[in-house]
């Protein structure tokens, strides 16, 4: 179910095959293991995405555990691996708390060492986009790797925090007074929203959850990136899509669609926790999280100095 977008690719703990599942037995408590083969293959004549009787959310929709251990000289069945060396909830809280504490550290340093009075502002908006490449950059081979790579990370955050920290002063200071805390405040409550939202079983992550945010998704960047070009080779606000009520439109679907991000993110962290993904695996959720959270803080941001500019 993982996109090779290295944008838009939704880490599911996979590395060896198309789809990022699982089948062996979960640990105690978790979800019920699917059925073997294709996810599709629900043993029900006709239309292939029929559900058995019962309920429709008691199967794991994933094809394959790929860290289910294997004997072929004894010819057993998949088993999961060890205990020892799996990931644990301390795991993705710790890493994701480092990644984060990174990115927040350069973008506090960001923004007391780079002014952005008339003086300075040109070269500190340099300095800012020149990180934002750079994070870029990092982040794409990371999204490239079959393993994660905890000093690309935190590389990947500290220059991403650089960026965000000169782009939160630019707003706060010349266009919207407590805008960076704002985006701040906001961010934090989508995030907990989502969460006690997924946790209650009221977003069901699935095959067409995922279908559906990543067409929206990829439409949404498109629409963007169009934009952007009308802005650089004809001037003003291209298409008008990051201005006035268009933009405030287009700022409230950004926020959904980084809503959906975390959703699947949570659903990505479970899986993972449900059956027994290596430990390294939660660096890779601290990065999807990283990544889900700081698009959703830049589009409170944007959408806070467009509510401002339009006053």
């Amino acid at each position: 179910m993982r996109s090779r977008n290295p944008v838009f690719s939704r880490r599911g703990f996979s590395r060896d095959n198309g789809h990022a599942g699982f089948n062996a037995a979960p640990q105690a408590g978790g979800p019920a293991v699917a059925t073997q083969g294709n996810p599709y293959a629900q043993g029900t004549q006709g239309n292939p995405y029929a559900q058995p009787a019962g309920d429709p959310y008691a199967q794991n929709p994933y094809a394959q555990n790929p860290y289910a251990q294997q004997d072929l000289q004894q010819g057993a069945p998949p088993q999961a691996p060890a205990t020892t060396g799996r990931m644990t909830m301390d795991d993705v809280v710790i890493r994701t708390a480092s990644t984060l504490g990174v990115l927040v550290v350069t973008a506090a340093l960001a923004w007391a060492l780079l002014p952005v009075d008339d003086a300075n502002i040109g070269r500190s908006i340099g300095i800012g986009i020149g990180a934002a490449v750079v994070g870029m950059v990092l982040a794409l081979v990371q999204s490239f790797k079959r393993k994660p790579t905890p000093a690309l990370i935190l590389t990947y955050a500290a220059f991403e925090g650089v960026f965000l920290g000169v782009i939160s002063s630019v707003v706060d200071n010349r266009i919207a007074d407590g805008a960076a805390m704002q985006a701040v405040i906001g961010t934090m409550a989508v995030f907990a929203g989502v969460l006690i939202a997924y946790k209650a079983g009221w977003i069901r992550v699935n095959r067409r959850f995922y279908g559906f945010v990543m067409a929206a998704a990829l439409g949404f960047v498109f629409l963007m990136m169009v934009n952007l070009l009308f802005a650089v080779f004809g001037g003003g606000d291209g298409l008008g899509f990051r201005s006035g009520t268009l933009g405030v439109v287009f700022g409230i679907v950004g926020i959904i669609l980084g809503a959906c991000f975390l959703a699947m993110d949570f659903k990505q962290v479970e899986d993972g926790l449900a059956y027994g993904a290596p430990r390294e695996e939660a660096w890779f959720a601290a990065f999807g999280l990283t990544l889900t959270l700081v698009w959703l803080y830049l589009e409170f941001l944007r959408l806070i100095a467009i509510l401002n500019s339009n006053d």
